[in-house]
């Protein structure tokens, strides 16, 4: 949605009498065939990535708790942070909210997506450098998708709020009835598992509560 600019193309057949806009790249390297650099092979990352795979894209992670053979199997490519931002045409983010992830995507990786490219964050607004975020969405140097935020809700004078390349949704990309349905069907098994004295399926070990996401 936001790499097509949906938003953009639907709110310009409402407001004006015109068809096509200048402001649209119909050339441009939008999903298919695209370079998609992933943020954390967390359970909600793997699944992207599971999502992403029939779009023919070659999937950059990073994500310094997946093992090589893990990566081998998952079909996608395990680099460092700076190298995924140099190499994808868009970037999406499913790290978890320790202190090791405060302010991880700053100046310095923003600086190294290339112009025109896509960031979309669903985990926590903390782990990206939100002042940076802003100069380099204000600049119109990337097209940015956010559904979590630092603070969350977002100020209402917030400067996010007065870009057009920007999209702001309030934390709900995991809601719908497949959303928490499921989590509730999860935890009334894992506590009838847990009860009858049956293995858990997902248990989180406590040595990895803090990096899990």
């Amino acid at each position: 949605m936001t790499m097509r600019h949906w938003v953009h193309l639907s709110n310009y057949i409402h407001e004006t009498p015109h068809w096509r806009s200048s402001f649209y790249d119909f050339n441009g390297k939008f999903l298919l065939g695209s370079t998609v650099g992933t943020i954390s092979a967390s359970k909600v990352g793997r699944w992207v990535i599971r999502l992403l795979q029939p779009w023919q894209c070659e999937i950059l992670v990073y994500d310094p708790y997946l093992s090589d053979g893990d990566a081998a199997e998952m079909g996608v490519e395990k680099v460092e942070l700076n190298v995924l931002f140099e190499r994808s045409d868009h970037v999406t983010v499913h790290a978890p909210k320790p202190s090791s992830t405060q302010n991880m995507i700053g100046d310095e990786q923003l600086s190294l997506l290339r112009d025109g490219a896509t960031l979309v964050s669903t985990s926590r607004g903390s782990v990206i450098d939100h002042e940076a975020l802003f100069r380099h969405a204000q600049a119109r140097r990337i097209d940015v998708c956010l559904d979590v935020t630092t603070p969350e809700p977002l100020e209402p004078a917030s400067c996010f709020r007065q870009l057009d390349n920007v999209i702001i949704t309030q934390h709900v990309s995991g809601s719908g009835y497949y959303g928490y349905f499921p989590i509730g069907e999860m935890t009334v098994q894992a506590l009838l598992d847990r009860f009858a004295g049956r293995p858990v399926d997902g248990a989180v070990p406590m040595d990895r509560f803090d990096t899990i996401a």
